[in-house]
């Protein structure tokens, strides 16, 4: 930064690039060093050897040369991977830049196409939808997160399709079914509507994707699901009832499962014949 102890009128007597950065410029003002400049602010402001400084011109350069720092930084945050501007604003911030040069920075970083809520939102909720199939309501919280103003996220989300919703979803319901072979399929689908309401889908997309699905049993897949979850109900209750009240907690609670009451009934025989 300039110095305040500066003389009414200043000639340049030196320019001189520094060392460890070739685009930042030393500038001496009668023949004593007096502050340093980005290659930029020297072109802007037409810094050459002779050239006659007034106080305020030096103040003016020490602002546009500050926002010339923040633009940078803001650059190289931007370089690593696409940014919000809240993103910016609050990375230069944390850099102990003032509030009006980090305004003036974000203003050239937008003006130049390096910062655009509105390209940055859009591919946000592309890589959503391509690498977490996310629904609508999750991604709107990360859009929130990110500072996106609301009209913007509900301009992008609205992009976002009812049947490309159904599709996303059905892709994560069948993985869900081919994660819980040991469940009846009542508990896969209360599975997988609570699964899909935690992405963030709506009811109706929810609804529209567990009528798409059909989970069958066979015989032998059944016998599986009662081996498992049919013998812990019959230890569960048999050791407190018997007779009709057995038979109704077993039915009672196998029903709630999901299980066929056929089903039911062939495992409760077999169950008495054991005994």
């Amino acid at each position: 930064m300039v110095s305040s102890e500066v003389f009414e009128m200043r000639i340049i007597t030196k320019i001189a690039r520094q060392k460890n950065n070739p685009e930042r410029y030393n500038i001496y003002l009668n023949e004593e060093y007096a502050f340093p400049v980005d290659e930029a602010i020297l072109i802007q402001f037409g810094l050459t050897k002779g050239k006659v400084l007034e106080e305020f011109d030096i103040q003016e350069i020490a602002y546009e040369d500050e926002i010339r720092k923040a633009f940078n930084k803001g650059l190289n945050f931007l370089s690593y991977q696409m940014r919000s501007e809240h993103e910016v604003k609050k990375k230069l911030l944390s850099l102990e830049f003032g509030e009006a040069v980090i305004l003036e920075a974000i203003q050239k970083l937008k003006s130049y196409g390096f910062l655009n809520d509105e390209t940055y939102s859009k591919a946000l909720l592309d890589t959503k939808k391509a690498t977490t199939k996310k629904g609508p309501k999750a991604i709107r919280q990360d859009l929130m997160k990110k500072g996106i103003d609301k009209s913007l996220q509900d301009e992008v989300l609205a992009t976002y399709s009812h049947a490309e919703q159904v599709k996303l979803a059905t892709q994560l319901a069948e993985k869900v079914i081919r994660s819980e072979k040991k469940k009846t399929p009542t508990q896969i689908k209360a599975k997988i509507q609570d699964f899909l309401m935690r992405k963030g889908y709506s009811f109706s997309v929810v609804d529209d994707v567990l009528s798409q699905i059909e989970i069958e049993q066979d015989e032998d897949e059944w016998q599986q699901l009662l081996d498992g979850q049919g013998e812990k109900v019959w230890k569960k209750y048999s050791s407190k009832y018997t007779g009709y009240e057995l038979k109704m907690k077993i039915k009672q609670a196998l029903y709630q499962k999901g299980f066929p009451i056929e089903v039911i009934d062939r495992f409760i025989e077999e169950k008495e014949n054991e005994e």
